[in-house]
C-alpha cells in the first residue's frame, strides 16, 4: 500500500471504529466484533509502514496548514513506528481480555468504554506520527481528554476524585508548561517541525535551552516524572483494561516517547551532550526510579503496587532521554516496548485475580496459585521482564539504558539502575512466591458478601487467558528475537 495513504488510513480506523461500536452498542457480540475488526485493520496498516521506514523512507502527509512553518502533519520515523506499533497491537490484545473481563465483572456502561478505547487508539497513533510538536501537542490534549471518562467509569466518589486528579495534573502540566514550551520554541526557531539534530542549536543561550529542557520534561506530565505522578496511582480505581491501556498500551507511553522524541528531535542528542544541561534531569530520574521502587513495597493493594512500579519504570526511558547518546535512546525505545508487554501481563493478572476471586490485596493471594496456576505463573514472566532476567525481553532495554550510561560516564546511574532490578524483585516476586508456597489466607473481599471461599475459585474467563497468555509469550520472546527492534531504532541515527 501506498505510504502516504496507510497514514490518513490508519488514523481514521480507529475513530470509524469508534463510530461503529456507537451503532452496535445495544448489540454486544457485534459492538465487540466491530472493535476487534478495527483493531486488527488499524494494526495491518501500521505494520504496512514498517518496511518503508526500514528502507530509509520517511513517508509523510500534511493534514492542514495553518501558517508558514505550523501545520497538521505526519511523518513516520522510527520512534514513531515503534510506539505505534505498540499501540495498535495491543489493541487487539486488550480488546480480547476486555471482552472477558468487562462481562466477567459485569460493568457497566460498556458501550461508553469501547468508544473512549477506540478514540484514545486514534489519539496514540496521532502521537506516534506527528511530524511536528503542534500535531503532537493537540493529539496529547485528546488522548487525555479522551481516557478521563475511562478512568472515571466507575462513577463512584472515588472515581469522581481520580479524575479531578488525573485532568488536573495531566491538564495543568501541558497547558501551564509544555504548551508555553512550544510556544517559546516557535518564537526562537520559527518552526516546530522534528528535525534530525535538533532545531535549538544556535538559536537560544545556554540557559534558555536548559530551561527548555526541564519545562518539556516536566510539562509531560504522561510520563510520571516525580513530583507531576500522582494521577497514575489514583487512576488506579479504572477498571483493569484502563489501567492496561494507561500503562501499557497508549498513555504513559505518549509521555516518555514525547520525551524520547523532543530529546533526539527538538534539541538534538549532541546539543544536549555539549550543554551538558540534562545531567541534574538524570538525578531527577534516578530519583523517581528509587523512590517510586521504594513506594511499591509498601503497597498491598496490587494495582497500586504496579501503579508505582510503573512510574519507576518510565523513568527509565526518562533517565535514556536525558543521557543523551544513541545507545542510551535506543535502550529507551526498546524499553517502550519491553515495559509495554511485561507490565500489561502483570496488570492482566490483576483484572484476572479479580475477576476470578474477587482479591484486591496481595495478602489475600496467599495460596492462589494452586487455584489459578495460569495465571500466576503469567505473572511471573512479566514480572522476569520488568526486572530484566533473561529469558526475557527486559533484559535488553536495561542493558542498552546502562550502556548508554557508560558511554556518558554515569556511573551513578549504572548503580541506580543495578538497585532498582534489586527492588523490582522484592517487590514483584514475593507475590507469585507466597500465590504458589504459602498456604491460603481466610480472608474475604467485599464483593464476596461473606459467600465464597477460596475452594470455589478457578481461572478467569478464556478471553482473559487467551490476552495473557499473548503477552507472556511476547515478553519471552522479545528476548530471543529482539534483532528488528534494535535495528528499527538504530534507523534513527543512520538516516
Amino acid at each position: 500500500m501506498n505510504p502516504e495513504l496507510a497514514i490518513p488510513l490508519a488514523l481514521l480506523a480507529p475513530v470509524l471504529g469508534a463510530v461503529g461500536i456507537a451503532l452496535t452498542g445495544k448489540h454486544p457480540n457485534l459492538r465487540e466484533s466491530v472493535t476487534l475488526i478495527c483493531a486488527a485493520v488499524t494494526f495491518v496498516l501500521v505494520a504496512s509502514l514498517f518496511d518503508n521506514v526500514m528502507a530509509g523512507e520517511r513517508p509523510e502527509w500534511t493534514f492542514l496548514e495553518m501558517l508558514p512553518g505550523l501545520s497538521i502533519m505526519f511523518r513516520i520515523e522510527p520512534l514513531g513506528m515503534v510506539f505505534a506499533g505498540v499501540a495498535s497491537f495491543l489493541w487487539i490484545v486488550t480488546t480480547i481480555y476486555a471482552i472477558g473481563y468487562m462481562r466477567g465483572h459485569n460493568e457497566q456502561n460498556q458501550t461508553r468504554f469501547y468508544i473512549c478505547f477506540a478514540i484514545a487508539i486514534a489519539s496514540a497513533l496521532g502521537i506516534a506520527f506527528a511530524g511536528n510538536m503542534l500535531t503532537l501537542f493537540v493529539f496529547y490534549e485528546v488522548l487525555t481528554l479522551s481516557t478521563f471518562p475511562l478512568v472515571t467509569h466507575a462513577g463512584t466518589p472515588e472515581a469522581k476524585r481520580a479524575g479531578r486528579i488525573y485532568l488536573g495534573i495531566l491538564i495543568g502540566t501541558s497547558i501551564g508548561l509544555q504548551l508555553v514550551a512550544v510556544v517559546w520554541t516557535y518564537t526562537l526557531t520559527g518552526t516546530l517541525d522534528f528535525t534530525t539534530g535538533g532545531i535549538l542549536r544556535g538559536q537560544a543561550s545556554d540557559a534558555v535551552v536548559a530551561v527548555l529542557l526541564a519545562m518539556y520534561v516536566f510539562g509531560i506530565g504522561k510520563a510520571a516524572l516525580m513530583p507531576f505522578h500522582r494521577w497514575l496511582p489514583a487512576a488506579m480505581v479504572a477498571p483493569t483494561p484502563v489501567s492496561a491501556l494507561l500503562h501499557a498500551v497508549a498513555v504513559v507511553k505518549a509521555g516518555v516517547f514525547t520525551v524520547l522524541k523532543i530529546t533526539v528531535y527538538i534539541f538534538g542528542i549532541d546539543f544536549l551532550t555539549e550543554l551538558g544541561s540534562s545531567e541534574w534531569l538524570q538525578y531527577m530520574a534516578a530519583s523517581t526510579i528509587l523512590i517510586a521502587s521504594l513506594i511499591a513495597m509498601r503497597q498491598d493493594n496490587l494495582k497500586a503496587r504496579l501503579a508505582y512500579s510503573t512510574i519507576s519504570q518510565l523513568s527509565y526511558i526518562v533517565l535514556a532521554a536525558m543521557l543523551a547518546n544513541s545507545l542510551s535512546i535506543v535502550g529507551g525505545g526498546m524499553h517502550i516496548v519491553m515495559h509495554a508487554f511485561g507490565k500489561i501481563t502483570l496488570f492482566f493478572c490483576a483484572g484476572a485475580i479479580l475477576v476470578a476471586s474477587h482479591k484486591t490485596e496481595i495478602s489475600q493471594m496467599r495460596g492462589l496459585g494452586k487455584t489459578m496456576p495460569f495465571t500466576m505463573i503469567a505473572f511471573v514472566f512479566g514480572s522476569l521482564s520488568i526486572i530484566g532476567l533473561p529469558p526475557f525481553g527486559g533484559l535488553w532495554s536495561k542493558w542498552y539504558i546502562a550502556l548508554g550510561a557508560l558511554q556518558a560516564g554515569q556511573l551513578v546511574m549504572v548503580a541506580v539502575l543495578m538497585i532498582s532490578s534489586l527492588l523490582n524483585i522484592a517487590y514483584l516476586l514475593p507475590i507469585p512466591f507466597h500465590a504458589f508456597f504459602s498456604k491460603p489466607v481466610a480472608t474475604l473481599s467485599e464483593d464476596d458478601h461473606g459467600h465464597a471461599d477460596d475452594n470455589t475459585i478457578h481461572e478467569a474467563p478464556w478471553p482473559c487467558l487467551l490476552a495473557i497468555s499473548v503477552t507472556a509469550l511476547g515478553s519471552l520472546l522479545l528476548f530471543f528475537f529482539p534483532a528488528p527492534l534494535f535495528n528499527l531504532l538504530n534507523q534513527i541515527f543512520s538516516h
